[in-house]
């Protein structure tokens, strides 16, 4: 517990013994009033307080006021020990309130504490400590084991492993060496890192957290937004109802006292704490509840609409794909060897910067020898010739095999096919292809567990496009789109779908933020994701997790499930309660469960988010 709360804490059990003191003594008249406004002052003076000063500032019609006239009517009529116990169990429920809320808010403030306090910056072949705010783009930082990475950027020098829990949520370390990119807010276990910076630290992945999880709060979702305007028609409407009660029935039949302190009752038990404090309670940990997965929520009303998705659009390249062309599979010639087709192919690309030439030379696995190559030409559209050890060396499409006067041998692998042709002889093709994700198939699958349909947008060549939709399972497959064709897509999947459900697009790229932008619900692939893409979205996934969406609607489900239990409780309670208080069937104890019963009932069943139950 804070200290603030431990001080309630004692207020009300101070207030309590003095309660069962007062209620043991053999006093009347002033005295008892005396010896119970001791208590009540003690446990309910910063009630009395709120209440008059939201009076003075034009809030007269909330949960304070209410407390403050039922409760001061009671100690008129008599009802001292009603009055304290009142403001005493009305307390308790704050208690619970500020409890569950500060509970919520450490789950959040967590992700807090990857904002670095310094940087240890070059400055004249010395590192010195800094404010990150400080370090420019091309400064070079020095990270030590132990510390928080403050900057995004590129390591220089150094091996190491990071713990990058919170971020993503993975408790398992990833290594990290020179050339490896690094992002701000991991924390450094092992070697020690220079890293050249590359992002400003406004720019930074850091910073772009902060700021996500310091405005999520503020974007209210409907049913909040419900609650709201909900209180501020029903208070002072339940606060005109209690005068009547007070005022019309002993006009025809008397008993004025009976009636105002059915009216008190009446006001007690028409404070609606339940649902203002319940239900962005929820709302509040959920998003918590989610920040702890590695699922950034950006407010309670992306949680709620993703708690209604009942399509899962995605981007291919990047998202369900790994982005990264490899070499899928080998196709040499009749009496060629594998190294033999692969060698030639990686020293053909030997001086070519194209993703294609890249992974030929990764598949290779070997320090290519330049000096081996001579007379690089390269041709737009058709591929690369070189002399490699004075033999001519052809590698590309069918369309450079044809200049060549080789004729190639073509199959039905799915990806882009390097043909390769030595000295006029033709040695065999190699596929290279975009690799599934190891986390997409099982993220697929449980989509499909929770009834949703999968759907895949790509630019890819139509075979490409439906060669991953069919290995993942997906429903549907719409391929050779431009940015603003799967607009046009999205868009009619939106028509499609019931007015009740929502659609949520998964990507990556800076090509994605205009879909991102106009489903219902956008998710973004985490830190590596594009700029644009983090900012046009409204659910970041900070790992390349794809599994974490099926998590992140269940998260959204519960809360939503929390809201409405909530909703329906409190107000079926407090409904039959008030027909009870208006009819004499109610006591003022009988209030106290109605109005602080049901409200710690509620927030306790909210608190079942900050719990993960």
């Amino acid at each position: 517990m804070t200290r603030k709360e431990k001080k309630a804490l004692a207020r009300i059990l101070i207030a309590g013994a003095l309660l069962i003191g007062a209620a043991l003594a053999p006093l009347e008249g002033l005295w008892k009033l005396l010896i119970f406004l001791v208590p009540y002052v003690i446990v309910g003076w910063d009630v009395l307080w709120k209440a008059v000063r939201n009076i003075a500032h034009g809030q007269v019609f909330d949960e304070n006021f209410l407390m403050a006239l039922a409760t001061v009517g009671a100690l008129v009529l008599g009802e001292y020990s009603e009055a304290v116990g009142v403001m005493l169990f009305y307390q308790v429920g704050e208690l619970f309130q500020t409890h569950a809320v500060g509970q919520s808010r450490k789950s959040i403030a967590k992700l807090m504490d990857i904002r670095p306090d310094s940087a240890n910056v070059l400055r004249d072949g010395q590192f010195v400590e800094a404010d990150p705010d400080e370090a420019a783009v091309g400064d070079v930082i020095q990270v030590k084991p132990g510390e928080k990475v403050p900057l995004d950027g590129k390591v220089l020098t150094g091996v190491s492993t990071l713990d990058t829990a919170a971020l993503t949520g993975e408790s398992v370390p990833r290594s990290i060496g020179a050339g490896d990119e690094i992002v701000s807010g991991c924390v450094n276990l092992t070697g020690v890192l220079t890293v050249e910076v590359t992002k400003p630290f406004g720019e930074s992945t850091v910073a772009k957290i902060l700021e996500l999880v310091e405005n999520a709060a503020s974007k209210k979702a409907r049913a909040e937004n419900f609650i709201t305007r909900f209180a501020r028609w029903y208070t002072p409407s339940v606060v005109i109802g209690a005068v009547c009660l007070a005022l019309i029935p002993p006009l025809f039949v008397g008993n004025w006292a009976s009636w105002v302190h059915r009216a008190l009752i009446f006001l007690v038990i028409s404070c609606p704490c339940a649902l203002v404090i319940s239900i962005p309670l929820a709302f509040f940990g959920g998003i918590g509840g989610a920040s702890r997965r590695g699922i950034l929520v950006k407010g309670g009303n992306y949680l709620e609409r993703l708690a209604k998705v009942e399509t899962v659009v995605f981007d291919k390249t990047g998202t369900l794909t790994r982005g990264v062309f490899e070499v899928s599979s080998l196709h040499p010639a009749p009496g060629v060897p594998e190294a033999a087709l692969l060698e030639s192919a990686a020293l053909a690309e030997a001086y070519s910067n194209h993703p294609i030439a890249q992974s030929l030379r990764r598949a290779y696995g070997q320090d290519v020898d330049e000096s081996r190559v001579t007379d690089v030409k390269e041709t737009a559209g058709r591929g690369v010739t070189a002399l490699v050890d004075g033999e001519k060396v052809a590698a590309g499409n069918e369309k450079l095999m044809a200049d060549a006067g080789v004729r190639a041998v073509s199959g039905n692998e799915t990806g882009t096919v390097v043909h390769v042709a030595r000295a006029g002889k033709y040695l065999g093709r190699v596929v290279i292809a975009d690799r599934v994700k190891d986390s997409a198939p099982a993220a697929i699958r449980e989509l499909k567990a929770r009834g949703i349909s999968t759907v895949m947008l790509t630019g890819d060549a139509q075979a490409v496009g439906q060669a991953v939709g069919q290995s993942l399972g997906l429903d549907q497959v719409h391929a050779e789109l431009l940015p603003g064709d799967k607009v046009e897509q999205v868009e009619a999947l939106l028509a499609k779908q019931s007015p009740k459900a929502a659609l949520a697009y998964v990507g990556d790229g800076v090509n994605d933020a205009p879909v991102l932008s106009r489903a219902d619900v956008g998710v973004a692939m985490g830190a590596m994701g594009s700029d644009a893409a983090l900012e046009a979205a409204d659910v970041v996934l900070m790992d390349d997790d794809l599994t974490k969406l099926a998590v992140a609607m269940d998260v959204a489900r519960k809360c939503s499930r929390i809201v409405v239990q909530n909703i329906v409780f409190a107000l079926s309670v407090k409904g039959l309660f008030l027909i009870l208080g208006a009819f004499g069937l109610a006591s003022m104890w009988e209030a106290v469960f109605a109005d602080v019963g049901v409200a710690v009932i509620a927030i306790l069943n909210s608190g079942r988010m900050l719990r993960g139950k």
